[in-house]
């Protein structure tokens, strides 16, 4: 714990003072978390693919996640104007470099999502996620504050170019979660239930044409609704072994079986090895930790009073609690598989630095102020 007095009127000070530290404890947890998982899935990843050494992957974690921690604490001390015109900037920055993504960019698995950069690849979509919450939360807002202005419409038009951009790559897992976070932040504003309900039936409509024209959205979706189908479901079946290996307390730290042999253990299947090696109750844990900071966010905007506030943070907790249920499901074949990283907890580059930068925005919009509501983010 800090030793910092209240009455201190540095910068640190204020800012200990009005951040939400429960929050950010539970996030700086499941860095910590991490680190474990990390430390006991790494290796045996790093011996299969013949890396240089067996902590490559535990170093550039330690080094992605203390960045990650960094960013997420200079971006809460921001007021929300400031958080807006960084969201703004990085929405701009990253839509640039996504469709860069398309003429530029390093094809993997016949997606073209990442951005060769020394030692690591950059994937510009994830950043999109976070910056357009805000983003969007403020043209809502804005649209409803001044009926003139055409907040909505233009919200749409942003949505409909991100869109396009994913297909093309694709990246119809990302394009998803970006489109459930518009609908939420669009049911929060208050608008007419029609237009929800028509949000909804174009997502529906965009679910059924992904299916129809992208074999692995088709290949995934019959592989989990026929799992002894023949298709490849090794991942999945390794996955759900390791939670029934586990049990309630686990086997130990170390002493599972199935990171051996799974691809992306230290990745998106990060979860069935902590349930093979911890049990039932650490993934209780884990759980409880991304509930927690989803239910304590949407109890902290209950009394907010600007919009603006209210719908960018209802976006961006929309948006973590969505990226955990879908990693956590899809290990336990509730859902179809989907490559997405466990926030904080997986390995990723790019993927924990956004996140961080989400979680920042996050932090920055609800922190107490001194006038009792957030400043205004108005121009």
């Amino acid at each position: 714990m800090m030793a910092v007095s209240r009455n201190d009127t540095s910068v640190l000070g204020r800012w200990w003072w009005s951040v939400d530290r429960w929050t950010l404890g539970a996030l700086l947890a499941l860095v910590a978390i991490g680190y474990v998982m990390m430390l006991s899935a790494s290796p045996a990843v790093a011996d299969r693919i013949g890396a240089s050494t067996r902590h490559m992957f535990l170093a550039r974690q330690v080094l992605y996640s203390s960045l990650a921690v960094v960013v997420m604490v200079c971006v809460s001390l921001l007021s929300p104007r400031w958080t807006l015109r960084l969201a703004i900037l990085g929405a701009l920055g990253a839509l640039a470099l996504t469709a860069l993504t398309l003429v530029a960019g390093t094809e993997i698995k016949g997606a073209r999502r990442w951005i060769s950069l020394p030692g690591m690849s950059l994937q510009p979509s994830e950043f999109l996620k976070p910056c357009l919450a805000v983003v969007c939360g403020w043209l809502l807002a804005e649209g409803k504050r001044t009926p003139r202005f055409p907040g909505l419409l233009i919200a749409f038009a942003l949505i409909g170019v991100v869109a396009l951009l994913l297909k093309k790559q694709p990246d119809i897992g990302m394009l998803a979660v970006i489109g459930a976070v518009f609908v939420a932040q669009v049911f929060v504003s208050g608008i007419n239930l029609f237009w929800v309900a028509l949000l909804g039936g174009v997502g529906v409509g965009a679910f059924a044409l992904a299916y129809m024209l992208h074999g692995h959205v088709r290949s995934r979706i019959q592989r989990f609704l026929d799992p002894e189908g023949g298709g490849d479901n090794f991942q999945v079946r390794m996955s759900l072994e390791a939670f029934g290996n586990g049990g309630l307390l686990g086997r130990g730290p170390g002493e599972g079986r199935v990171k051996d042999v799974l691809p992306d253990a230290h990745a998106d299947f990060v979860f069935p090895v902590a349930a093979e090696e911890f049990g039932l109750v650490a993934c209780l844990l884990i759980l409880g930790i991304f509930a927690f900071v989803v239910i304590r966010g949407l109890l902290r905007l209950l009394g907010e009073r600007d919009s603006f506030v209210a719908l960018a943070a209802a976006g961006l907790l929309t948006q973590f609690g969505l990226q955990s249920f879908i990693n956590m499901a899809s290990s336990l074949h509730l859902i179809p598989t989907k490559g997405m990283t466990l926030p904080f907890v997986s390995y990723g580059g790019s993927s924990v630095i956004a996140l961080a930068l989400g979680m920042g925005f996050l932090l920055a919009l609800t922190r107490r102020r001194m006038q009792g509501r957030a400043e205004s983010a108005e121009a």
